[in-house]
């Protein structure tokens, strides 16, 4: 017998779905990922194990079975209300940041500061698909926020807010589309960090005592091994882990850059906020044609600008330029005329109206490259020898970093020219529309001004080639 009402049509429509948590960040209260708690618990815990000797040997091990429950649940006791009142939300465009239990602290932090915004993620955190959202902020070492144990899918849609809300754009704004620029081969990586002379040295010097012990039953030189093989994985194992699978994109809202082997980190620096940029290129690198790209960039202080300067880690020498290009818009840093020093050291540097740019070493070649309107400060200044040898040198000051700026042994009226260059340029290139805050509503803002110029400029024209009656 049939199905009355034709049942053998369409199929039933499906159950309505959960609304997703991580669609809309804007509105509403978030708090970290509950698996913070026995996190936290089991740290608390891990110390505690390892005071268990001293604690069983004085007072037995009923003692220690007592600890250890009031420390679990003493640890559960603060975790848990802790992760509760802890909490974070936009509010307009300022990030609104609640934590602390007996201490409370409020912070609300206006998103047009914002220097940059990083998305981290640890091996342990990647395991259980989590994320920590680290906030740069103008303001020095103390200012970042990091919000830890979020949902991976929770801080990409609170970064892109976050950016959005910084650009000056509402926060449900889609994220920006982004365009490739440079992957980093693992060869390349390998070779360009075994292709150094530190390292090779090191090497070598490792095999020789190795060589050694194993000749001569020497255990000396397995002692003077032991300082070789931690420098190698300090400035070998180090850097391969943390540049492997390294991606740099471009994007209105700024660099991007993935990378990371154990840690996978996702780099935004919005337009602007790169105060000045190094290319250096040691000298076995030169051969291989290859250059590493460091900046100093605002936001980011202490150990965190150690870890963060290295905008292309290794690169050919022509898409490192081309970085420097991308992230000084208008500009050509390679095309800038240098002059030479005609000193002992050579050192060129050279000046045009947006850019200053140095080059000096012998045996690891920096060329360094600082806008014009981000100059902190210029200095001249001559010790007594080079007062007596009429010489002076031209200092570009800049934010905390990897770059110091400089044109040095210059004839006193040549050092001269330069620092009024660079005082004139710099005057000319700090104009309003130059700062960094809401960079996407200024650079719609400043398309109309120049569009309703142009078109008053036009009506004028018109208006003076009509003939008079």
């Amino acid at each position: 017998m049939l199905p009355p009402g034709g049942a053998w049509g369409a199929p039933p429509p499906p159950p309505p779905r959960r609304p997703d948590p991580a669609a809309d960040v804007t509105t509403g209260i978030f708090r970290s990922h509950w698996l913070i708690i026995p996190l936290q618990v089991l740290g608390v815990t891990l110390v505690f194990a390892a005071l268990v000797g001293p604690i069983l040997s004085q007072f037995g091990l009923a003692w220690v079975f007592v600890l250890a429950f009031a420390v679990v649940f003493g640890s559960l006791a603060y975790a848990l209300p802790a992760w509760w009142y802890g909490s974070f939300g936009l509010r307009e465009d300022h990030l609104v940041v609640h934590s602390g239990l007996f201490l409370r602290s409020s912070r609300e932090i206006p998103l047009s500061r914002l220097q940059a915004v990083d998305v981290v993620r640890p091996l342990l955190m990647q395991v259980f698909g989590l994320a920590e959202l680290r906030v740069e902020l103008a303001g020095g070492d103390g200012s970042a926020i990091r919000l830890r144990c979020l949902r991976w899918r929770v801080a990409e849609r609170l970064r892109a807010a976050v950016l959005a809300h910084a650009a000056g754009l509402p926060g449900r704004a889609p994220e920006a589309p982004e365009w490739p620029f440079y992957r980093l081969p693992f060869l390349l990586l390998l070779g360009a960090l075994t292709f150094r002379v530190p390292v090779l040295l090191s090497f070598v010097l490792l095999l020789l005592l190795l060589t050694a012990f194993v000749v001569f039953l020497e255990p000396g030189a397995l002692a003077g091994a032991v300082p070789l093989v931690l420098g190698l994985l300090r400035y070998y194992w180090g850097p391969l882990a943390r540049y492997t699978d390294f991606y740099a994109s471009s994007s209105s809202d700024g660099l991007r850059l993935r990378y990371g082997m154990f840690q996978r980190r996702m780099q935004t620096v919005p337009p602007g906020r790169v105060q000045a940029v190094r290319v250096v290129e040691p000298l076995l690198w030169r051969a291989l044609g290859v250059a590493r790209v460091e900046a100093t960039m605002a936001g980011y202080a202490g150990a965190r600008q150690a870890d963060s300067t290295a905008l292309l880690p290794v690169a050919p020498r022509g898409r490192a330029f081309a970085l420097v290009n991308e992230v000084f818009p208008e500009s050509e840093a390679a095309l800038v005329p240098l002059v030479d020093n005609r000193g002992p050291l050579p050192h060129a540097v050279g000046v045009d109206e947006r850019l200053f740019v140095s080059v000096r070493g012998i045996l690891c070649r920096v060329t360094e490259i600082v806008p014009v309107e981000r100059m902190q400060a210029l200095r001249l200044s001559a010790g007594p020898v080079a007062q007596l040898r009429g010489r002076v040198t031209v200092d570009v000051d800049t934010p905390p970093g990897p770059v110091s700026a400089r044109a040095t042994d210059r004839n006193a009226s040549e050092g001269r020219r330069f620092l009024d260059a660079l005082v004139e340029h710099g005057r000319r290139a700090r104009v309003p529309s130059a700062g960094t805050e809401r960079w996407a509503t200024r650079a719609t803002m400043h398309g109309e001004s120049l569009n309703s110029r142009d078109e008053g400029e036009k009506t004028e024209g018109s208006s003076g080639d009509t003939p008079e009656t």
